[in-house]
């Protein structure tokens, strides 16, 4: 199956053409609007730092319906006792470099290359890409960002310095995102991480049916932030 050429207009190739590890072209540029219609599309930029710029749309496709959410009975006794406190679009960029910056099991370097951390600041910028802190104190221990697609919110990456800190802001966020309306998180390919907070796969057709959907409707302002009444119990 072929590899796409990206041009330099903002165009891609139908994501249902990707090979099948998922990969659907390569080259272009990450100028936020080409960012932003590949997401729009089901497509985003994942590549290491010394190679070309690699666009995806894997099938299948991991996905979290907000309501289906699972916490573990652990993890929802830790996120009562409150050990951090949790914002939304308070330190987009710090997020972002720490989740470039902190060391994973089994992955050597890390995609966020400094064109991907100008990008998406952009589009934090630009209203479209937000960012989830945990707190402890005045220090930054954990977080996660991703994109806006209408009442999608497209997850990129997490970071954690304290036990579960990166946890408790996926299940804060979650629990608003879901309070606002917002219908589907993509996490877009398999992890044991996500998988146990209830995230499934389907098939990439499926996903970009629902994408379609999600996409027609309008995206909550920037900035982000949680509601004055907003509790997270835990459950």
């Amino acid at each position: 199956m072929p590899i796409y050429r990206i041009p330099q207009q903002h165009v891609f190739p139908d994501p249902e053409l990707a090979d099948p590890n998922g990969l659907l072209g390569v080259g272009g540029d990450l100028d936020p609007a080409r960012v932003l219609l590949a997401y729009h599309l089901g497509i985003f930029p994942w590549f290491s730092r010394g190679q070309p710029i690699l666009w995806w749309s894997p099938d299948p496709r991991l996905v979290l319906e907000p309501s289906a959410l699972q916490i573990q009975r652990s993890l929802g006794k830790r996120i009562r006792q409150q050990p951090y406190r949790i914002t939304m679009d308070l330190a987009f960029s710090e997020v972002i470099e720490q989740c470039g910056r902190v060391p994973r099991p089994g992955q050597d370097g890390t995609w966020i290359t400094p064109g991907m951390l100008r990008a998406y600041q952009q589009l934090f910028e630009a209203g479209f890409a937000h960012s989830v802190e945990a707190w402890e104190g005045d220090t930054l221990v954990g977080g996660l960002y991703g994109v806006s697609v209408g009442s999608l919110f497209a997850g990129e990456s997490m970071f954690a310095l304290r036990p579960d800190a990166s946890k408790i802001a996926f299940v804060h966020f979650v629990r608003q995102f879901e309070r606002w309306g917002g219908e589907l998180v993509d996490c877009q390919v398999q992890t044991e991480h996500l998988a146990r907070f209830g995230a499934v796969e389907i098939p990439r057709a499926d996903y970009l049916a629902r994408l379609r959907e999600c996409a027609s409707k309008p995206a909550r302002p920037a900035p982000w932030q949680f509601d004055d009444d907003f509790v997270c119990d835990g459950r």
